[in-house]
């Protein structure tokens, strides 16, 4: 996120909290601001697995669907998050080594997939 952007929110939001005083203390309040704040972790995970479930059309190749398959699966193998996993295949794209767990558990992946497939 853009710091100009945060900034600006940040003063919005103590502006709002002096304008309405002790209504920032309402549960109705803090229970809206945890679910802001749950939906900007999501929208900020969802542009990194976007580009994880591209590369791994082009790489695969295969539809955008069985990608994602293939990286629920990865996850799902290694214990982590779909957005971990599309984390560290995206950093691929910059230079870092895929690390060898996640490319045992995507060649597993693959090779369910493609069995799948056949049957």
């Amino acid at each position: 996120m853009d710091q100009r952007l945060r900034i600006q929110e940040d003063r919005w939001m103590t502006a709002a909290e002096v304008a309405w005083g002790d209504a920032a203390l309402d549960p109705a309040v803090v229970e809206l601001r945890a679910e802001i704040a749950r939906l900007r972790r999501a929208m900020g995970g969802r542009a990194v697995i976007d580009q994880a479930l591209g590369m791994m059309m082009a790489l695969v190749p295969c539809p955008r669907g069985e990608a994602g398959t293939l990286l629920t699966d990865v996850a799902r193998h290694c214990g982590l998050s779909r957005r971990e996993v599309a984390a560290a295949l995206v950093a691929t794209s910059e230079g870092s080594p895929f690390p060898e767990h996640l490319e045992q558990a995507l060649r597993g992946a693959l090779r369910r997939l493609h069995a799948a497939d056949r049957t």
